[in-house]
């Protein structure tokens, strides 16, 4: 990968074993969901403790279905964390429900639980934390603010699967769990998402809300008794996700070397705050810096695309995008999202990367910062 072509902030790695399955699947002429969707699906129980797994074409439909699971609905409140993909409110927007935001911890860049439960109020039904870059929040104390006011929690795991809290992997314990399979994740099915479910009496609906509400019976009846969407993963993506599957400790070993890597290499004299050094439950999805204040973060990333290499924004603060500015929030509410919102830089971070790009990357950021301070 080293080189001076422009080197991204992600990249799939799909090798040709796969690529030979997804030609398979195509000349199959069964491409839509089928025996590779329940082979994925099977798979994926298997690595979540053998719970119930779902499959759906996006980790937003995974997270709204999530929600409609937990019986979230118009007057709700759920509570979330205003630094996020947008999808992580928009769905609670979407069954009709309103988010409760809660600042961040700042090392950490996950909803800070020590402020959640002053958050809770009558209306409140669930908690949806966000697992940033792969991080989780502390389970157990999550679990426990759930418990003591009876509330669901539906987990945002689109970053973190493969990620774990203390020696069990995400997604083997606790209520709803949501993953995305998106193409930048750390496994993908180009498109795609799951839920885990907290039972097997979950399957039906699920498997309704999934594609149009529709109950099948005998050789030719149908009924529907609940609005669905269309929201089923093909064969083709599922096929993807297989491959993928059997590299993922691959793929996680990997990702957290050119993590260490970074830590080893990045110039701390520049003043970016560092990701919290977790190697025991972070799957490092991304590796993410927060730029010193005076540093105008469209300028660093327009000079580091000079160097030959990419960064991505993940992500601004959810509450001052217009959409929730007109319903009633502003800035000045949650100033360590804001904050953090306002410099996070994500640098390259992806299995196909050699060490030597992490030195590149590093040096390029050095170089960056030192011309921009001058």
């Amino acid at each position: 990968m080293s080189g001076d072509s422009l080197l991204p902030f992600t990249r799939p790695s799909i090798d040709e074993d796969t690529i030979a399955g997804v030609a398979e699947v195509l000349r199959s002429g069964w491409i839509t969901s089928g025996p590779k969707v329940k082979e994925f699906e099977a798979e994926l129980s298997r690595l979540c403790g053998g719970r119930p797994v779902r499959s759906f074409n996006s980790g937003t439909a995974a997270l709204e279905i999530g929600l409609r699971l937990a019986g979230v609905g118009p007057g709700d409140e759920v509570i979330t964390t205003p630094l996020s993909w947008v999808a992580t409110s928009n769905v609670i927007l979407e069954v009709g429900a309103r988010p409760l935001f809660v600042d961040i911890d700042p090392a950490t860049r996950n909803i800070d639980l020590a402020r959640v439960e002053s958050a809770i109020t009558a209306k409140t039904r669930a908690i949806l934390p966000v697992y940033l870059a792969g991080l989780p929040v502390d389970l157990d104390r999550l679990y426990a603010i759930a418990g003591t006011h009876r509330l669901r929690v539906v987990e945002d795991a689109a970053q973190a699967f493969g990620a774990s809290w203390k020696g069990t992997r995400v997604g083997a314990r606790g209520d709803l769990v949501a993953f995305s399979f998106h193409a930048n994740k750390n496994i993908t099915t180009a498109e795609g998402g799951a839920i885990v479910l907290p039972a097997e009496s979950d399957i039906p609906l699920t498997e309704k809300l999934r594609l149009e509400g529709v109950r099948r019976f005998g050789e030719d009846g149908m009924d529907v008794d609940v609005v669905g969407g269309k929201f089923n993963l093909t064969d083709v993506a599922a096929r993807i996700g297989l491959g993928q599957l059997k590299r993922l400790a691959e793929f996680t070993e990997k990702r957290r070397h050119l993590a260490r890597h970074y830590f080893q290499c990045f110039d701390r004299s520049l003043g970016c705050e560092l990701p919290p050094q977790d190697f025991e439950n972070s799957n490092w999805h991304m590796f993410q810096v927060v730029l010193p204040a005076r540093v105008k973060r469209a300028d660093f990333i327009a000079k580091m695309r000079e160097h030959g290499v990419a960064v991505g924004v993940h992500y601004p603060a959810i509450h001052l995008f217009s959409l929730y500015r007109s319903l009633g929030w502003r800035e000045g509410q949650y100033p360590n999202a804001e904050r953090i919102g306002a410099g996070i830089a994500t640098l390259p971070l992806f299995p196909a990367m050699a060490d030597a790009d992490v030195e590149r990357v590093s040096e390029a950021a050095k170089r960056t910062l030192s011309q921009m301070r001058r």
